[in-house]
């Protein structure tokens, strides 16, 4: 039976073990997603976006990093419970050490990051809510990362997500966002089961450019200093939303 997004219970993701696995160090695959969005981020100055957001947040910090050198306000969206408790954590007091190295690389990418990981994240409010929550045109620049091919096996569900995603901007608002390579449903520590559209550079392509205008995608092959989830890597996008989409 195909997954659904609703058929999942997202309030018990397994935060702790999904950052063992995954953020706990500074990964090259997620140093090369840093260099790219860095590119992308420079083109603002400090604080021209006066409001952005981050789809489906999770406990992954470095994209707030990032978007802290533009936005003034930044929107954490997050429906699941066990990913919003983390974030309140890390809002609300001090953060992390681990995602110190993550604040460090961005910040010598690009100096319009504030000079503490703490002052990145003070922009940043937690959302409760997904993408279907968000009320179409609220944002300048919305981004999101490895949300959608892990949020369902359905891939007129991940086309949906993807047009909701874009929807999320101004006609005109800016999109950055990364995907996993052909992931497939996957574990997380020993038991959790999570949903995967696998997906590649042409499907997401196909997918966003009746969407976007000045639509670039990249690719970052896969990292085997991550575990091995039976993706082939990462996708890396960036456009801007379509006054009148197509799609």
């Amino acid at each position: 039976m195909t997954v659904l997004n609703d058929d999942v219970d997202w309030d018990s993701w397994p935060v702790e073990d999904y950052l063992a696995e995954n953020y706990r160090e500074l990964h090259p695959s997620d140093a090369a997603v840093i260099a790219h969005h860095c590119a992308f981020y420079r083109q603002f100055a400090p604080g021209a976006v006066a409001r952005s957001a981050e789809i489906g947040a999770g406990p992954n910090l470095y994209p707030l990093i990032l978007a802290s050198a533009a936005s003034r306000r930044i929107d954490a969206i997050e429906a699941g419970a066990s990913n919003a408790a983390y974030l309140e954590r890390q809002l609300s007091g001090p953060p992390d050490r681990s995602w110190l190295p993550f604040h460090a690389l961005c910040r010598s990418l690009d100096p319009g990051i504030p000079a503490t990981l703490e002052e990145s994240l003070a922009p940043v409010r937690l959302v409760h809510g997904d993408l279907r929550s968000v009320e179409p045109g609220s944002y300048e620049l919305v981004s999101m990362h490895f949300v959608a091919e892990g949020a369902t096996e359905d891939f007129a569900e991940f086309e949906d997500f993807c047009r909701r995603f874009v929807a999320c901007a101004v006609p005109g608002g800016h999109l950055v966002a990364a995907f996993m390579e052909n992931m497939p449903t996957y574990r997380i520590g020993a038991d959790s089961r999570w949903p995967g559209c696998p997906v590649d550079t042409d499907v997401i392509t196909e997918v966003f450019t009746p969407l976007t205008d000045r639509l670039t995608v990249d690719r970052i092959p896969s990292d085997p200093t991550l575990p091995d989830y039976g993706d082939s890597g990462m996708i890396l996008l960036t456009g801007v939303a379509a006054a009148s989409p197509t799609g």
